[in-house]
């Protein structure tokens, strides 16, 4: 009787080990895909960038001051930025004076900001709406998070990117 009763915990343990594994092992993260050519526009009266030239790992948020959920994340992107991350923004459908209005009145808290006047960088990024934040690293995209940033999305999301991407 005690043998089946260490069989059966010993059983259990393994069990629980493997399915910890599985959450825990990266094959189960989504395989990162690259970065597609941008169509941006310079959003006058902030630092401009290329997403191609951007070295390391950055967050690209995608935002607008019309957005709702957008002013609700924007506190978590200012604390993002002040543990060290490089976050840049894109401004969709916004004007330049209401987006930089947004941002002197909650604070900035991208490296640069630039605005997608067309549309077309959206569609390449495969974003439907605002907002939307990927995590980037070489040229690649590791992870998306599509609506607001949460403590849920950073512990499920976007700093298990990162840790993958600190990493590799």
């Amino acid at each position: 009787m005690q043998v089946v009763r260490i069989a059966a915990w010993l059983a259990l343990i393994g069990l629980i080990a493997a399915l910890g594994w599985r959450f825990y092992d990266d094959r189960s993260a989504p395989a990162p895909t690259p970065m597609p050519a941008l169509s941006l526009t310079v959003l006058e009266g902030r630092d401009s960038f290329d997403p191609a030239s951007v070295d390391g790992v950055w967050l690209l948020n995608v935002w607008g001051s019309w957005c709702a959920p957008c002013h609700a994340e924007h506190p978590v992107l200012m604390a993002l930025r002040s543990e060290g991350l490089a976050i840049y923004g894109l401004n969709w459908r916004d004007t330049p004076e209401a987006a930089n209005q947004f941002l002197d009145a909650l604070g900035d808290p991208f490296v640069a900001v630039m605005q997608d006047d067309n549309n077309l960088s959206m569609q390449a990024l495969g974003i439907g709406g605002a907002p939307e934040t990927l995590v980037i690293a070489n040229g690649e995209i590791l992870a998306r998070w599509p609506g607001p940033l949460t403590a849920d999305a950073l512990r499920q999301v976007i700093y298990p990117a990162l840790d993958r991407a600190a990493r590799d």
